[in-house]
């Protein structure tokens, strides 16, 4: 029999359980975020090296799902989650390429991961009467991901909260064009606010008797899990075509997606470095070049959806890394303040032809530096997003229009509502309460 791989809070006050019990409730009891036990060790041989995206995951995942209710249903759960394309592009520069992550429904790298949660979710049972309300916090592009992984699904609701007016135009009028099932909240405050106000949420055990909750942010293993796949299926890939590995250049908020990176690197597959591409919220890099770890209210930038002051990841990034001292050694973080993403953006655009949207262009600018520095290994930018979703942005700086992938197109042509709410625990509680009795 497969012995069960147990996931344990970074903070060591809950007991174990299993992954579909962490998926379920999103954040541990004691506040912290689940973790395996252990990190499965993986060898290049374990795969195909003619699979799919998803035969990737489902290879890489089998360890992580041992024992589970849920491993059974794993391939089938691979399958349904990711079933459109992340190719790999050569960019102009020598040995340099980008990942391109914006070929799912919302046309953003989140896709993948709220649709992996959504294929979870609907093989758990539930015992409980009510619907099971999924929170978001969104600094712009998870909760669209989200409300359309999750639309339409029985006994479930998803309840949106965003930052009101740091999000660009489209990415709002995705958040709140679903309706049904998915609710958009548009937050007096940042997104520190709303990631706050979730996190509290997800700990008041007498609230969630009343209003079962759980969480599909980052802070949730549905989510982070199924985002090693792209990365262990690029670089394998790569390795298999030029026998090197590939390292990854990350745009980094709340430090999900770049963690992804390193727990596969860790796994034993072929990653060279992961660096990690911030905006003006500085907070990981000034950890990462020696300074204690400092979180801060969020500052307003051009790439909005790394907005993030207070990274939520961070506590699993200790647990990768015990040692501060190690973990500086290998990761470098760089923060890119909207002066150089314009820049960057605009020069890529009339010198390259090449079309990025302004969290990419903080990838793109690090990929720059490296090479003014002499970094010629072979490296990868992480498309986060396409640039059709910040016309607003991209348009002016690369003087011409960005075509509308088809799926978003879709999407703004629905009419679109969010209701405004104070950045306060008590009003967000009082909504929960108020919507739960109004739909009983």
């Amino acid at each position: 029999m497969t012995r069960a791989l147990l996931y344990v809070s970074t903070r060591h006050r809950s007991p174990a359980i299993g992954i579909s019990d962490a998926i379920g409730s999103g954040l541990a009891p004691d506040g912290g975020l689940y973790v395996p036990h252990r990190l499965p060790q993986l060898a290049i041989e374990d795969f195909n090296p003619r699979g799919s995206l998803a035969d990737t995951a489902h290879t890489l995942l089998t360890p992580f799902f041992a024992g589970d209710r849920l491993a059974k249903s794993l391939a089938n759960i691979c399958r349904e989650a990711l079933d459109f394309d992340t190719p790999l592009c050569a960019l102009p520069q020598d040995d340099a390429y980008m990942l391109e992550l914006f070929h799912g429904p919302t046309a953003a790298f989140k896709d993948i991961g709220a649709r992996f949660l959504a294929a979870c979710l609907r093989r758990l049972p539930r015992s409980d009467k009510h619907p099971l309300t999924i929170l978001v916090a969104t600094s712009g592009d998870t909760g669209a991901a989200v409300g359309s992984a999750l639309h339409r699904q029985a006994g479930i609701r998803v309840l949106i909260l965003y930052p009101d007016g740091l999000v660009a135009a489209r990415q709002a009028h995705q958040l709140g064009c679903f309706g049904d099932n998915v609710q958009a909240l548009r937050v007096q405050g940042r997104f520190d606010d709303c990631q706050r106000m979730v996190k509290t949420a997800l700990q008041n055990h007498v609230l969630q008797t009343h209003c079962p909750l759980s969480s599909a942010n980052s802070i949730s293993l549905g989510r982070l899990l199924p985002q090693m796949s792209y990365y262990a299926h690029t670089a394998l890939r790569y390795w298999h075509n030029h026998h090197t590995p590939l390292g990854f250049i990350v745009p980094t908020g709340n430090l999900g997606n770049a963690l992804a990176a390193l727990w596969v690197q860790h796994m034993g597959l072929p990653i060279a470095e992961v660096y990690l591409a911030c905006n003006a919220n500085a907070t990981l890099p000034e950890f990462f070049a020696g300074a204690d770890y400092r979180p801060r209210q969020a500052v307003t930038t051009l790439a909005n959806a790394m907005d993030v002051g207070a990274p939520s990841n961070f506590e699993r990034l200790r647990w990768t890394y015990p040692n501060a001292i190690e973990a500086r050694s290998r990761i470098r973080a760089l923060s890119v303040d909207d002066a150089h993403i314009q820049s960057t953006l605009t020069y890529h655009a009339r010198r390259y032809d090449t079309i990025i949207c302004p969290h990419t262009a903080t990838a793109m600018y690090l990929l720059d530096r490296l090479r003014e520095e002499g970094h010629r290994a072979p490296c990868a930018i992480v498309a986060t997003a396409h640039p059709a979703k910040f016309d607003q942005i991209v348009e002016p700086l690369a003087q011409r229009q960005v075509p509308v992938p088809s799926a978003l197109s879709t999407m703004l042509k629905r009419s679109t509502n969010a209701q405004p709410l104070n950045a306060t625990q008590e009003a967000l509680e009082q909504w929960l309460r108020q919507t739960t009795s109004d739909a009983r």
